[in-house]
Parts: C-alpha cells; structure tokens; sequence
C-alpha cells in the first residue's frame, strides 16, 4: 500500500468515526482551530512571505499569472477574515443528522430520509492558503475526512496552516485522528484519484487545464467548475447610474475572482446612454476593454472585460448560455418581467437582479465559507457550503413486516 492510499484508507476509517461526533465536540475543535490560528498568525506570515519569494521570480518568469500571485498572499486582512470564517461556521446549525422528511408509508411502517456526511473529500486546489481553513473547518462541521492538495507554489504557507490545523484537531478529546490530511505532490494526485475505494467525492479549484485533468483520470465523482466566465446584461430598461456601479465592482473589486465579470453585454436600446460613460468610467478604473473579441468564452482574470451591443434580452441570453460556464450572470433592470425572464432562462448556478457577480460566494451567501463553486446540475450547484457536504440516507421503520403480505394483497401503502 503506498503512502497516499493509506492516508485514504486513514481518512475513510476517520469519517465513519465521524458519524458518532457530537455538535459541541465539532464546535469546540473549530474554537480550537480558530484560536491556533490566531495564537500562530506570525509564523502563518512568514511562511507566506517565503511562499511570496518564490512566486515572484515565477511571476517574472511568466510562470504564474499576476492573479494567482495575488491569490496567494496572505495579509492581516485576509488571516482575520480567515480565522473569523471558522468561527462564523461554529455558528452555524449542525447539518448531519437532520429529518428532511418522514412519512408513513403504511401502517406501522416509518420512512426517514436523513442528512448524513459523504465520507471523504479529496479537495485540489491552486495558490489560494486560506482555502486550507476554509475546507478543513467545513469538513470538521460536516463530518466529513478531507484530503487536501494545494499547490507547490503556496508549499510553505499550506504546510504551516495544515500543522496548526493538525494540532488543534489532536487537542480536541474524542475528535478522531486523520479527518484533515495534506498531500504534497503531483504524484499524490495521480494516487488520489486512484482512490475510489476510499475517497468519495473530489472538488478541484483551480484553472480549466487542472479540472479537465482530474476529470479525465478518476472514476470518483467530481464537483466544481472549470472556469468564470460571468456576464452582466444591462437591460434597456436599466438605472444607468446603478448600472455602472455594479459593471465598476464585478470588474475591479477582485478581477483575479472566479466570480469577476468578463462580457458585459448592452441592449441596444440604451447604447447611446450607457456605453460611452461605462466605458470611460472603466478605463478610469484600469480596466482595459477588449475590442477585437475573437473568443467570448474567455475568463480573463484581470482588469480586461468584452463588451457586446446585443438587439434583444433573448440574445443576451442566448449569448450567455451559449458562452457562459454556467456560473453567475446578472441582469440589470428596472423591469420585473425582463429580471424574471432572464433568471427563468439563464442557466446559471446563480443568477442575479441588480446586483454584482461578485456576490456569489458561500460567505456572502450566509454559508460561513465555501469549499468552491459548482457549475454541477447534479447534487450539489453554486458556492457549496455545509448542506453541500452533506448527503441522504432513507432510514425505513418497521415491526416484522414483509413484502409478501402486500403482494398477496394483505396489506396496502399509503396513498
């Protein structure tokens, strides 16, 4: 057995295990997580600063995009929001374990169905450290065994984090060893996806090339999406004012985000009042405009947006669901049918009403955090947090009942 499948086997011994944690052992390892993390928020830095050395010669090198870079770092800023993430799921209500339904099937006869974990999560990710915390705390609430992979780039960060992590978790008395591993190297992955026996579901994050790869190379289930291209309409009946605004944010708040916009597409109705102020408004913000479009489904995680004059709501539409990745796109309109139409017909894992593309994330949602976003139809769709860790079983109550006294017609169901 090599090293990787015996963490896997580790892990899936570690999530049935899982199953007996109670509520307040799970919050009390994310307290514990949430204040290593605070007690040890100098080391996590310097790591990262180590990390920063490196990518930058690979960012000067064209080795690595400036977006990932910029994933990468960690600051103040994103070590609180990080620590206060796991604190915010601690909050958050015990997904495992619910009744989603019951009925009684026939006399004397209880159907259950139940909320229960996956098992083990094999989640791959690239640059961003914070997704460690973010994952690992999910997990620890869901009761879920991960296994992580981040990438070499962010070696040094993830591999302290994943120490701190490691070392709460073994504080925590009766938390089961092996829920949260760390594996290291491309040759892992290619073991992890060998995994089936133990690992249930696989979550890639990272670029179309990594996604593609994992999907083409394992028999486990994979969920996630391979790349962002989101769109925002702006309708004919849009507030221009509100409309810049939100096109200024979905662009420039974080264009390095799976979430930022790439096409703004314009009805032609409202060209003459709109493009020429968005565009300078835009231009204003660093934002460069693609004018010689030679491929719409392109996500360019960077201060780079398409900008396409379309005749009607359904060619926007069809614009979107034809070159979109099914991810977020937004509509903006004072015209209720039109937000309505739009949202009925966009297949998307979100669609919006005057509002940023870059709302769509499980903290915004209220999640606590994310394990990532899924373009998925099955499962699990959009940021995926707690519940979409979580999966069902049929739970059936009886008392010496037997299928031969209702094919005798001795019995019947329920109607």
């Amino acid at each position: 057995m090599n090293r990787v499948e015996d963490i896997s086997k580790n892990a899936k011994a570690a999530s049935i295990n899982a199953l007996k944690l109670s509520e307040n052992i799970k919050n009390e390892a994310l307290m514990a997580i949430s204040q290593a993390l605070i007690n040890n928020k100098d080391e996590i830095l310097e790591a990262n600063k180590l990390d920063l050395i490196q990518a930058e010669k690979l960012l000067n090198n064209n080795q690595i995009s400036q977006s990932m870079y910029n994933r990468l770092k960690l600051d103040e800023n994103k070590l609180r929001d990080m620590i206060q993430g796991v604190i915010d799921i601690s909050k958050l209500e015990d997904p495992v374990n619910k009744i989603l339904w019951e009925k009684e099937i026939a006399k004397g006869i209880t159907l259950k169905k139940v909320s229960c974990p996956i098992g083990v999560i094999g989640v791959i990710f690239e640059a961003r450290p914070d997704v460690i915390s973010q994952i690992s705390s999910l997990a620890v609430k869901s009761s879920n065994a991960v296994i992580l992979k981040g990438g070499a780039e962010a070696i040094n960060t993830n591999g302290k984090i994943f120490e701190i992590i490691s070392d709460a978790l073994t504080s925590v008395k009766d938390f089961p060893l092996n829920m949260v591993n760390l594996i290291y190297s491309r040759e892992d992955v290619n073991e992890m996806l060998k995994a089936d026996k133990y690992i249930d579901l696989i979550i890639p994050r990272g670029s179309n090339l990594l996604v593609k790869f994992i999907k083409e190379n394992t028999k486990i289930p994979v969920l996630g999406h391979s790349d962002g291209v989101c769109h925002i309409f702006i309708d004919e009946y849009a507030d221009i004012d509100k409309a810049i605004k939100i096109c200024i944010d979905a662009k420039c708040q974080y264009p390095s985000a799976c979430n930022s916009v790439e096409t703004i597409l314009i009805h032609k109705n409202i060209k003459d009042s709109v493009y020429d102020k968005l565009v300078d408004a835009l231009q204003v913000s660093g934002v460069k405009i693609n004018l010689n479009v030679e491929d719409w489904h392109k996500e360019y995680g960077d201060k780079i947006v398409s900008i396409k004059i379309v005749d009607s709501i359904d060619e926007a539409i069809n614009h979107i669901n034809t070159y979109g990745s099914g991810h977020t796109d937004s509509i903006i309109t004072e015209n209720s049918e039109n937000a309505e139409r739009f949202m009925l017909y966009t297949d998307s894992s979100g669609v919006y009403q005057n509002i940023s593309t870059r709302f769509a994330d499980g903290f915004r949602y209220g999640f606590g955090a994310e394990v990532g976003i899924s373009t998925n139809k099955t499962h699990a769709r959009g940021p995926v947090g707690l519940e979409g860790l979580t999966i069902y079983k049929y739970k059936l109550y009886g008392n010496g009942d037997i299928v031969e006294d209702f094919t005798s017609g001795k019995r019947q169901f329920y109607k």
